[in-house]
């Protein structure tokens, strides 16, 4: 008998994996048996008073009555303390889910028909699969290529959207060792059920061991090489301000604009000083960068990121730890990097229609899933990547 019921058991959620799995599963349950309770209950009293008041004979007429004050005041009361109960609840776990602590090991994220793609800070790359150590908290700064996706692991109680134009954020802390399923919840095209891989948790140690294993150049200095190949220190050299803003110490920091509003510098603010430098104009300087959209991947975009992140005010994330490694390598810095997972990222898309091709109007730019920091793309104008900003 013990048997059977292993195989027709159904779990009630999947396993527990994180350090909020479990307030998540709470708070489930609690919604589920406020479900069962109402429902058994309303269920209940229909049949009650079906059998209590039903019509004995054709020409009985039920009395009227006037109202009761005190029923109607209790089925008011009653839900509106319940319906509180769930918001409260679930409005701190909301909060708790959504805003990442302030120390927690940064891993960039770029969603693509159909692939995940990661890169660690150190450099490791990964393709639909995530390495991460027990017990760190890791924040995931995402993005995607080309439509919305959407990361899930249901053992972390995990799941973000991936928004084209914008950077979405999610966080977890592993609490067990193992391998867990990993899932694209937003259909994506033709191969969205493919679009999955695994989270592998691993001890301390042998994390380390495993990021050790052939990593090359973190974002941070892949970022750096990216900005002085594409001749940002034309403007934004420290000694030459009358033309753009200085970057180092920039990223964290509230700037004043030409509208006289102020913005805090961050992934957004970057994409959209690369992307659309015209859109906000950092207050002192003139709108003389071009625009740079449809030239750099969503991976070179995170890393410009990283490393203006490396020198900014905000090292959220690992950022003194970028600035320790951004010139680890000597040499030539390609930004392919080691890839796990067997699929080469600037070989092969994750597609069956087809390998990915440079994008209309790229120059000199290699396919959307390299990260080569190459000149040949520079613009005639010599702008930086953030000159009027």
């Amino acid at each position: 008998m013990t048997g059977l019921l292993q195989q027709v058991w159904v779990p009630f959620a999947p396993e527990q994996a994180s350090s909020f799995a479990p307030e998540v599963d709470a708070l489930y349950l609690y919604l589920t048996l406020l479900t069962l309770f109402f429902s058994v209950g309303i269920s209940l009293a229909i049949v009650y008073f079906a059998i209590k008041y039903r019509r004995r004979a054709p020409t009985e007429v039920p009395r009227p009555r006037a109202g009761a004050i005190a029923l109607e005041l209790t089925w008011t009361i009653i839900p509106l303390m319940i319906s509180m109960t769930i918001f409260v609840w679930g409005a701190s776990l909301y909060f708790k889910l959504y805003r990442a602590p302030e120390e927690a090991m940064e891993i960039y994220v770029v969603g693509k028909q159909w692939m995940w793609k990661f890169q660690h800070r150190e450099g490791q790359r990964e393709i639909n699969e995530l390495h991460v150590p027990v017990g760190a908290r890791v924040r995931l700064v995402m993005t995607t290529e080309d439509v919305i996706h959407s990361f899930y692991v249901p053992a972390f109680r995990i799941k973000m959207d991936v928004v084209p134009g914008r950077y979405s954020y999610a966080w977890f802390e592993a609490t067990k060792t193992g391998k867990y399923h990993l899932f694209c919840a937003e259909y994506c095209g033709t191969n969205h059920s493919g679009m999955g891989g695994y989270v592998y948790v691993m001890e301390p140690n042998e994390y380390q061991a495993w990021l050790s294993g052939g990593a090359t150049d973190s974002p941070a200095a892949q970022g750096k090489k990216l900005m002085q190949d594409r001749g940002c220190a034309t403007c934004h050299q420290e000694d030459t301000v009358l033309r753009a803003p200085a970057l180092r110490g920039l990223f964290g920091s509230d700037i004043p604009l030409a509208d006289g509003s102020q913005q805090r510098v961050d992934e957004d603010y970057v994409r959209r000083s690369i992307e659309e430098p015209q859109a906000q104009i950092h207050q002192g300087f003139e709108p003389i960068m071009p625009t740079y959209k449809g030239q750099l991947s969503a991976e070179q975009l995170l890393q410009i990121i990283a490393y203006l992140r490396s020198i900014g005010s905000d090292t959220r994330g690992g950022g003194a730890t970028m600035t320790t490694t951004e010139g680890r390598a000597g040499g030539t810095t390609t930004g392919a990097g080691p890839v796990t997972g067997g699929i080469p990222p600037d070989t092969q898309r994750s597609n069956p229609v087809g390998p990915t091709t440079p994008a209309a109007g790229r120059v000199g730019q290699q396919p959307s899933s390299t990260t080569t920091g190459t000149g040949q793309g520079r613009r005639a104008g010599g702008g930086g990547a953030n000159s009027n900003r």
